[in-house]
């Protein structure tokens, strides 16, 4: 692999916003995309996260190809959607929104941990990024099944070489955390302003 698992998502992360400083909506969609490769290298730990994440970029991506002019900013779907009182509803692109940017929170934290506690195995970074992250927004059946899942993680060093390449694998994922995190926290503040980041899940 040329470069890291990040060197292509640190590219496009490049073309994430408008000139006016907004987040437009394929490109933070395609960075997600290019994520799914990394979470796939989990394995049966993350078949969960990785079908509910791309489900919720592709009701996004058919919902920008409906009327790209229109959804060409991200937060134009979740306006339009507040404007129909149809945000709440668990199918609306507000809430793929919302479970999107949970989930990458969840594997932004992840990668802080495996650069902040060389220590920790996979299980103790996962389950430590899992607590600061989904865990309050799930209910226990969700949070069980997460638990088992987290038995199944690959070995850290086998999965920090798959994903390292030939790149600075260090670099390039601090990189993406400071790069790509402070976009999510933009999520949230927007979702908060319209009071729908605190919508918990099934």
């Amino acid at each position: 692999m040329e470069g890291t698992a990040f060197t292509r998502p640190l590219e496009e992360l490049k073309h994430v916003k408008s000139k006016e400083g907004e987040i437009l909506t394929k490109p933070f969609l395609d960075v997600c995309k290019m994520i799914l490769p990394l979470i796939d290298k989990f394995g049966a730990a993350m078949v969960a996260v990785k079908s509910d994440v791309g489900g919720n970029i592709s009701r996004m991506e058919q919902r920008y190809l409906s009327n790209p002019s229109q959804f060409n900013l991200l937060y134009s779907m979740v306006r339009a959607e507040v404007a129909s009182k149809t945000a709440k509803s668990s199918s609306s692109c507000t809430n793929a929104l919302l479970w999107l940017t949970r989930a990458m929170d969840f594997l932004v934290e992840l990668f802080h941990n495996l650069l902040n506690h060389p220590d920790w195995s996979m299980s103790q970074a996962c389950t430590n990024a899992y607590g600061q992250t989904l865990k309050k927004w799930h209910n226990w059946v969700a949070s069980s099944s997460f638990s088992v899942a987290m038995k199944l993680v690959p070995d850290r060093k086998k999965f920090l070489e798959v994903i390292g390449g030939s790149g600075n694998l260090p670099a390039d994922m601090r990189s993406f955390c400071e790069k790509y995190g402070p976009l999510l926290q933009e999520n949230h503040k927007f979702l908060a302003s319209v009071g729908l980041d605190n919508m918990k899940g099934t």
